[in-house]
């Protein structure tokens, strides 16, 4: 029995790692999507638009630039499956996850560096695959994800907080 495990050490170690990999990258992932809805619900009413806000100066009290940025790394067992579809063919669905985690994450770093802002205007999303596997073995690593946007506060607006000057 000892020499059958032995013999099979290298499978075995696979078949554990893959184990291991779906099962913390399930509850992490999990996990991460309860904080994202639960974060989107509290930045609800900050309105992130790509289009330019038709304000009328007088109204506008201040702007700034805001961004936000996540990497969002991939686990061995999505890595394992993203393998297989690239032999096979089709929707990378473990990726699809990766990249929407990511951006909503940075989109909802941005709106968090915009304390009392009444709207973020021409929002745009950066994304790029980042880490020693993406650039050597042409795999993605982790994804990265910058979001910015020009927050405007207005003059009528009900908070009082103001932008920063820098």
């Amino acid at each position: 029995m000892i020499e059958l495990i032995m013999q099979n050490v290298g499978l075995l170690t696979l078949l554990f790692l893959v184990t291991l990999g779906y099962t913390v990258g399930t509850l992490v992932e999990k996990r991460h999507y309860r904080s994202l809805m639960k974060r989107e619900q509290a930045l609800l009413t900050l309105p992130a638009v790509t289009i330019k806000h038709d304000q009328s100066v007088d109204e506008i009290r201040g702007s700034m630039m805001v961004s936000g940025s996540a990497v969002i790394s991939i686990d061995y067992f999505k890595r394992f499956l993203a393998r297989l579809r690239n032999i096979f063919g089709g929707r990378v669905k473990s990726y699809e996850t990766l990249v929407d985690r990511s951006r909503r994450e940075a989109i909802l770093r941005m709106k968090a560096s915009a304390p009392g802002a009444a709207i973020i205007v021409n929002m745009r999303l950066e994304t790029a695959a980042i880490g020693n596997s993406a650039n050597q073995k042409r795999m993605i690593g982790s994804v990265e994800t910058l979001a910015y946007g020009t927050a405007i506060w207005l003059r009528t607006s009900p908070t009082s907080e103001a932008p920063l000057k820098i």
